[in-house]
């Protein structure tokens, strides 16, 4: 076995991988680390999100009835979750959710292109 990286990768897999890089580059300041018709490989910070297209071979590598978008996500932590809902709403993306608010804090959730979840988080303050 490997040693652990710096990063945690996960892979979602997509229907339209420029669409997928757009939509995580240009929303949520992901960076480009590789691309190619079929993959991309975007980071932010310690989160490495492999998109592997139809034609890639993470997704050929997959089971048939797992190929599709899923309940899985990315949990991406916000400080300021009201004004993230108003920016990703002017750009124009849809919820797929309502906000919720619970002890640990509140969040929302949003699809990308593809219909894989973006869990938006912002953590209930703590008592000082």
């Amino acid at each position: 076995m490997t040693a652990p990286e710096q990063y945690a990768s996960v892979r979602y897999l997509v229907d339209d991988v420029d669409a997928a890089v757009d939509f995580y580059t240009h929303h949520f300041g992901f960076t480009v680390s590789m691309r190619s018709p079929a993959f991309a490989d975007v980071r932010r910070g310690p989160l490495r999100l492999l998109l592997s297209g139809p034609a890639s071979s993470g997704a050929r590598a997959t089971p048939a009835d797992y190929a599709t978008a899923g309940g899985n996500r990315i949990h991406l932590i916000v400080d300021d979750l009201q004004a993230e809902v108003g920016r990703l709403h002017g750009a124009g993306l849809r919820f797929r959710s309502e906000l919720v608010e619970g002890p640990g804090g509140r969040q929302i959730l949003l699809a990308d292109p593809a219909g894989n979840l973006v869990e938006l988080f912002q953590p209930a303050e703590q008592p000082g």
